[in-house]
């Protein structure tokens, strides 16, 4: 991949399941190292883009490419390269953490995976429970197992759903700060989906608004709610979702 192409590219992308839309004819791309947030009601859309980039479902037109890679036919070029992390979906509570970083390090081929868990047992405090079951932690040990897991094989593209769903206040500015500090670090592409708008405006400098399948705003978290006249991005994602505001001219 050339330096100046975008990370993620998508093009024209649109996706039927039956009858409905899921995801009607969008296009966007994704600067290396920038951090973007996918945003939207219930059934918007975000959850089939996302599965698109990752290369889980096949688009029924368009095109989708990471790291210079067609998704999802060439996704085993660039797999290794990605990572995603989300609460929903759960890793084998039967495993010890060890045991559970060590089958997906093992899957990304990650090369001294012994020493790569544990400078990321270090990194993100799991030390002290680093040989419990999975299923015997509490949530926020979980998810610190969670972003560790994503992180396993220093990804280039990170795919975020919800990183910090159902956390408290503390654990999720954590999570937060490590992520930050980790696409600064490594200048990886972030995409995030959540419905937490004060953290999108803290780590996104780009915010992609769907609603119905389509793109209906696209733009920084600062430019939104000035165009919009709110006073903060959870504003102006219910004037969209409800569809009872519009964007103010530029010139206004």
């Amino acid at each position: 991949m050339s330096p100046t192409e975008p990370a993620v590219a998508v093009d024209r992308l649109f996706k039927a399941y039956k009858a409905v839309a899921a995801v009607n004819g969008i296009s966007f791309a994704l600067a290396p190292g920038s951090c973007t947030a996918l945003l939207g009601g219930n059934g918007a859309g975000k959850t089939t883009t996302i599965s698109t980039i990752m290369g889980l479902v096949e688009p029924t037109s368009g095109s989708v490419t990471v790291l210079g890679a067609n998704m999802p036919r060439q996704r085993h070029l660039v797999l290794h390269r990605m990572n995603f992390e989300s609460p929903y979906v759960n890793m084998p509570m039967r495993l010890s953490v060890r045991q559970n970083l060590t089958v997906f390090g093992m899957l990304y081929g990650v090369a001294d995976l012994r020493g790569r868990i544990q400078r990321m047992a270090e990194e993100l405090d799991l030390s002290e429970f680093l040989d419990r079951q999975t299923g015997k932690l509490s949530s926020g040990q979980k998810t610190r197992v969670a972003l560790a897991k994503s992180l396993i094989n220093d990804p280039e593209v990170l795919l975020l759903d919800e990183p910090t769903a159902s956390l408290d206040p503390d654990t999720a500015d954590w999570v937060r700060g490590r992520l930050e500090r980790y696409r600064v670090e490594r200048d990886a592409t972030v995409l995030l989906a959540s419905h937490n708008m004060a953290e999108v405006e803290r780590l996104c400098d780009r915010v992609i608004m769907l609603k119905a399948g389509r793109i209906e705003d696209d733009d920084t978290p600062a430019n939104l709610i000035n165009r919009y006249g709110r006073s903060n991005l959870e504003e102006v994602f219910l004037d969209i979702a409800r569809g009872t505001g519009e964007a103010r001219e530029a010139a206004q």
